[in-house]
C-alpha cells in the first residue's frame, strides 16, 4: 500500500472515529473542516468495503478550463481564514451572495490543496450568526440581502487602491444593486440604503446585512 493511501484511511478513520467519540456528526465535521455530505461518503465507503473503501480514487488529468478561476478561490480561502466557515457554508455563502456556483467537493478539495481543510484545535471560531438558507420570499421588497466585499484596484498610475463593493439583493426577484465606496463605514452604509429604496420600484421592508448578524426594518 502506497504512502498516500495509508494517509488517506488514517485521516479518514480518525474523523470516523472522533465522530463516534463525541457523538455529533455536525460538530465533527465543522471540526475537520469537510461537509456532512463527504462525511456520510466515507461512512458508506467504510461499510461496504472496509479501510480500503477510504482510499482515494486515482485523480484524473486535470482540465484547466474546469478549473476554479483563481478569484473564486480566493474568497474560498478568505472565508474560511476569517469566518471559518466549512466548505457547506462556504458554498452557500457564495450561491446567495455572489450567485457563484459551485459545490462543496470544490470548495474542501481547494481548501485542502491550500492546507486549511482542517483547523486548529486551539482555533476560537467567529459566530456566523443563523444558518444560511437557500430560499427565496415571493414577496418582492419583504427580504433583502445586503453584503460588503473588499475590493483590490489598480490604478491607472499602477498603485494599488482599496475600494468596498455594497451589494444588495431582493430574495423574491434576485433583482440586485451595488455601488462601491472608498470607506467602509456607517456614512457608506446610510448612502447605500438610501441609493437602494431609491433604485427598488417596490416596497423594502427588511435588509440583512453581512453574514446576519444584524437586520434593519425599512418603511417608506
Amino acid at each position: 500500500m502506497k504512502v498516500d493511501e495509508k494517509r488517506d484511511i488514517k485521516r479518514k478513520l480518525s474523523v470516523i472515529n472522533y465522530t463516534k467519540q463525541i457523538g455529533n456528526v455536525k460538530k465533527a465535521c465543522r471540526y475537520y473542516g469537510i461537509s456532512r455530505s463527504i462525511f456520510y461518503v466515507w461512512i458508506e465507503k467504510y461499510k461496504l468495503y472496509g479501510e480500503i473503501g477510504l482510499i482515494n480514487s486515482k485523480p484524473c488529468p486535470e482540465n484547466p478550463r474546469l478549473r476554479t478561476p483563481k478569484h473564486i478561490e480566493e474568497k474560498f480561502l478568505y472565508l474560511r481564514k476569517k469566518y471559518h466557515f466549512g466548505p457547506e457554508r462556504i458554498y452557500l455563502y457564495l450561491k446567495r451572495f455572489h450567485d457563484i456556483q459551485t459545490s462543496e467537493s470544490s470548495v474542501y478539495r481547494i481548501l485542502k490543496r491550500n492546507g486549511i481543510s482542517r483547523l486548529p484545535a486551539n482555533t476560537k471560531r467567529r459566530s456566523p450568526g443563523p444558518k444560511l438558507i437557500l430560499y427565496e420570499k415571493q414577496t418582492p421588497g419583504h427580504h433583502m440581502q445586503m453584503d460588503v466585499k473588499f475590493l483590490s484596484l489598480k490604478s491607472k498610475g499602477g498603485q494599488r487602491i482599496k475600494r468596498y463593493q455594497y451589494t444588495a439583493i431582493d430574495d423574491a426577484t434576485r433583482i440586485r444593486a451595488l455601488k462601491v465606496y472608498k470607506k467602509h463605514n456607517q456614512i457608506s452604509a446610510i448612502d447605500f440604503l438610501d441609493y437602494v429604496i431609491e433604485k427598488f420600484l417596490f416596497r423594502i421592508n427588511m435588509i440583512r446585512t453581512d453574514n446576519g448578524h444584524q437586520c434593519f426594518r425599512l418603511y417608506q
